[in-house]
């Protein structure tokens, strides 16, 4: 990317380090700087505009530009612009917040706990799961189970339930506390003549085994996305959930749904604990929950998690914790507007009708010899490329082929060599058939170019 002396490209090169990139690479080509954003549409300093097929990260529910949050933001910066929830302080945004995500909660939950990010979120769970395992006296019981390729955040606790290699490499990651299980992905998981059914009851039987392994009376939680996210997209086989929630309730160990993804519509229900009937002790939200137009997260966390919780704190007489930003009226307050929206527009019901369509275009990639398989439910979905067959570096086609889109005008995210697309859920089904065109002609460039 040429960048002329002292454009936004060249000062982003100049003094700005960026996430989820190669530093050296980002010297060499700079960045897209995307200027404004409209809908589905994003635009880039020089104009042009692209579909955003991710919802900016998994996240832009009601679309780029919705005046009434805004408005939101704007009435409350200029009544009360910040106000923390410490000590024994609160504030109106942040109280109907929270009532409003307990009377939405798909089980019974008793606190909330606002954070400020995905990462924070389940990172404060770990804590607050150490606390109560201390306030129970049972100071063995620390451990927390994720899964090979589970995405949690990036903070010290949350990327090691991070289950991806290059969120612990050189950072000295995982911790020793948190361990790893089988990810549920059939396709590359599968033993040689296992049935789908066969391989949900042997990944609940790794996860059983790994209990017993560790002495049960030492693991403390299980960390889960309802659908996998950034790890690529996976959905769990059937009968996956049913096999696992029995062995968590069998050795008493919390269950937390990280829903940061999920929730919020993703999956064609406000919940993805509701799309597969699951019984979270605790859940993570973030994104969706203000379509990432201000920054916040919650824990919702129910009674048999809080009541331990409340007692140890009486005992040191404080809960040693919180973030300046917790719940903060700004942020409470674009959230509160955001979900009212999701409601009054019926944005749910919106993936519902949307979905077959969604699904189908998605599918379709696969006719391309390039793409060895597609996979979503809801509107959210991966096409994996094959590299094995080219001799190709693991992402490198991948990240050759999301460039192509980008070129064509489709912002997507290559997970190695899987192509997510996420959009936001105001999408219509000619965008949707639009989407995926520029997507179906990027994958044929590519395979014709190799």
């Amino acid at each position: 990317m040429a960048q002329l002396p002292n454009s936004l490209e060249a000062r982003d090169t100049a003094f700005q380090l960026h996430s989820y990139a190669d530093a050296r690479r980002q010297e060499e080509l700079g960045a897209l700087v995307i200027d404004k954003g409209e809908g589905i549409y994003v635009e880039d300093i020089n104009g042009k505009r692209y579909i955003e097929g991710m919802a900016g990260l998994w996240s832009v529910a009601v679309g780029f530009g919705e005046k009434r949050l805004v408005d939101a933001a704007t009435r409350q910066l200029e009544k009360l612009p910040y106000y923390h929830t410490f000590t024994y302080k609160s504030h109106g945004p942040s109280i109907e917040l929270a009532e409003k995500l307990i009377e939405m909660a798909p089980v019974p939950m008793s606190k909330v706990y606002f954070t400020n990010s995905g990462s924070e979120a389940n990172d404060t769970a770990i804590k607050l799961i150490w606390y109560r395992s201390n306030a129970l006296g049972q100071p063995e019981r620390k451990k927390i189970i994720s899964r090979v390729r589970g995405y949690h955040g990036v903070t010290i606790a949350s990327a090691s339930l991070t289950g991806l290699p290059n969120n612990h490499r050189s950072f000295d990651l995982p911790i020793p506390q948190v361990l790893h299980t089988t990810c549920p992905h059939y396709r590359t998981m599968k033993r040689q003549g296992e049935s789908e059914a066969d391989f949900a009851r042997r990944c609940a039987q790794d996860l059983e085994d790994m209990i017993l392994a560790e002495g049960h009376e030492t693991i403390a939680a299980f960390f889960a996305e309802p659908v996998m996210g950034a790890g690529g997209v996976i959905v769990p086989p059937d009968g996956y959930w049913q096999a696992v929630q029995p062995v968590l309730k069998k050795y008493g160990i919390l269950f937390v749904a990280d829903e940061v993804i999920c929730g919020f519509g993703r999956t064609g229900n406000m919940f993805g604990t509701q799309t597969y009937d699951l019984q979270p002790d605790i859940m993570t939200l973030s994104k969706a929950l203000s379509s990432s137009y201000q920054p916040i997260s919650a824990l919702l966390i129910n009674d048999d998690v809080y009541q331990p919780i409340a007692d140890e704190s009486h005992k040191i007489g404080v809960l040693g914790h919180g973030y300046t930003g917790s719940g903060h009226p700004v942020a409470a307050a674009v959230a509160l507007e955001n979900l009212k929206i999701i409601e009054e527009r019926d944005l749910v019901g919106h993936v519902r009708s949307i979905a077959p369509v969604f699904q189908k275009r998605l599918a379709g990639l696969a006719e391309n010899p390039l793409v060895i398989e597609t996979r979503g439910i809801g509107l959210i979905g991966a096409a994996e490329l094959s590299h094995e067959s080219l001799a190709a570096t693991p992402g490198a086609l991948g990240a050759k082929t999301n460039a192509v889109f980008q070129e064509r005008g489709l912002i997507s995210r290559n997970m190695l060599d899987a192509l997510a697309f996420c959009p936001p859920l105001i999408i219509t089904e000619a965008q949707v058939n639009e989407m995926f065109d520029i997507a179906e002609a990027g994958i044929k460039a590519v395979a014709e170019g190799l």
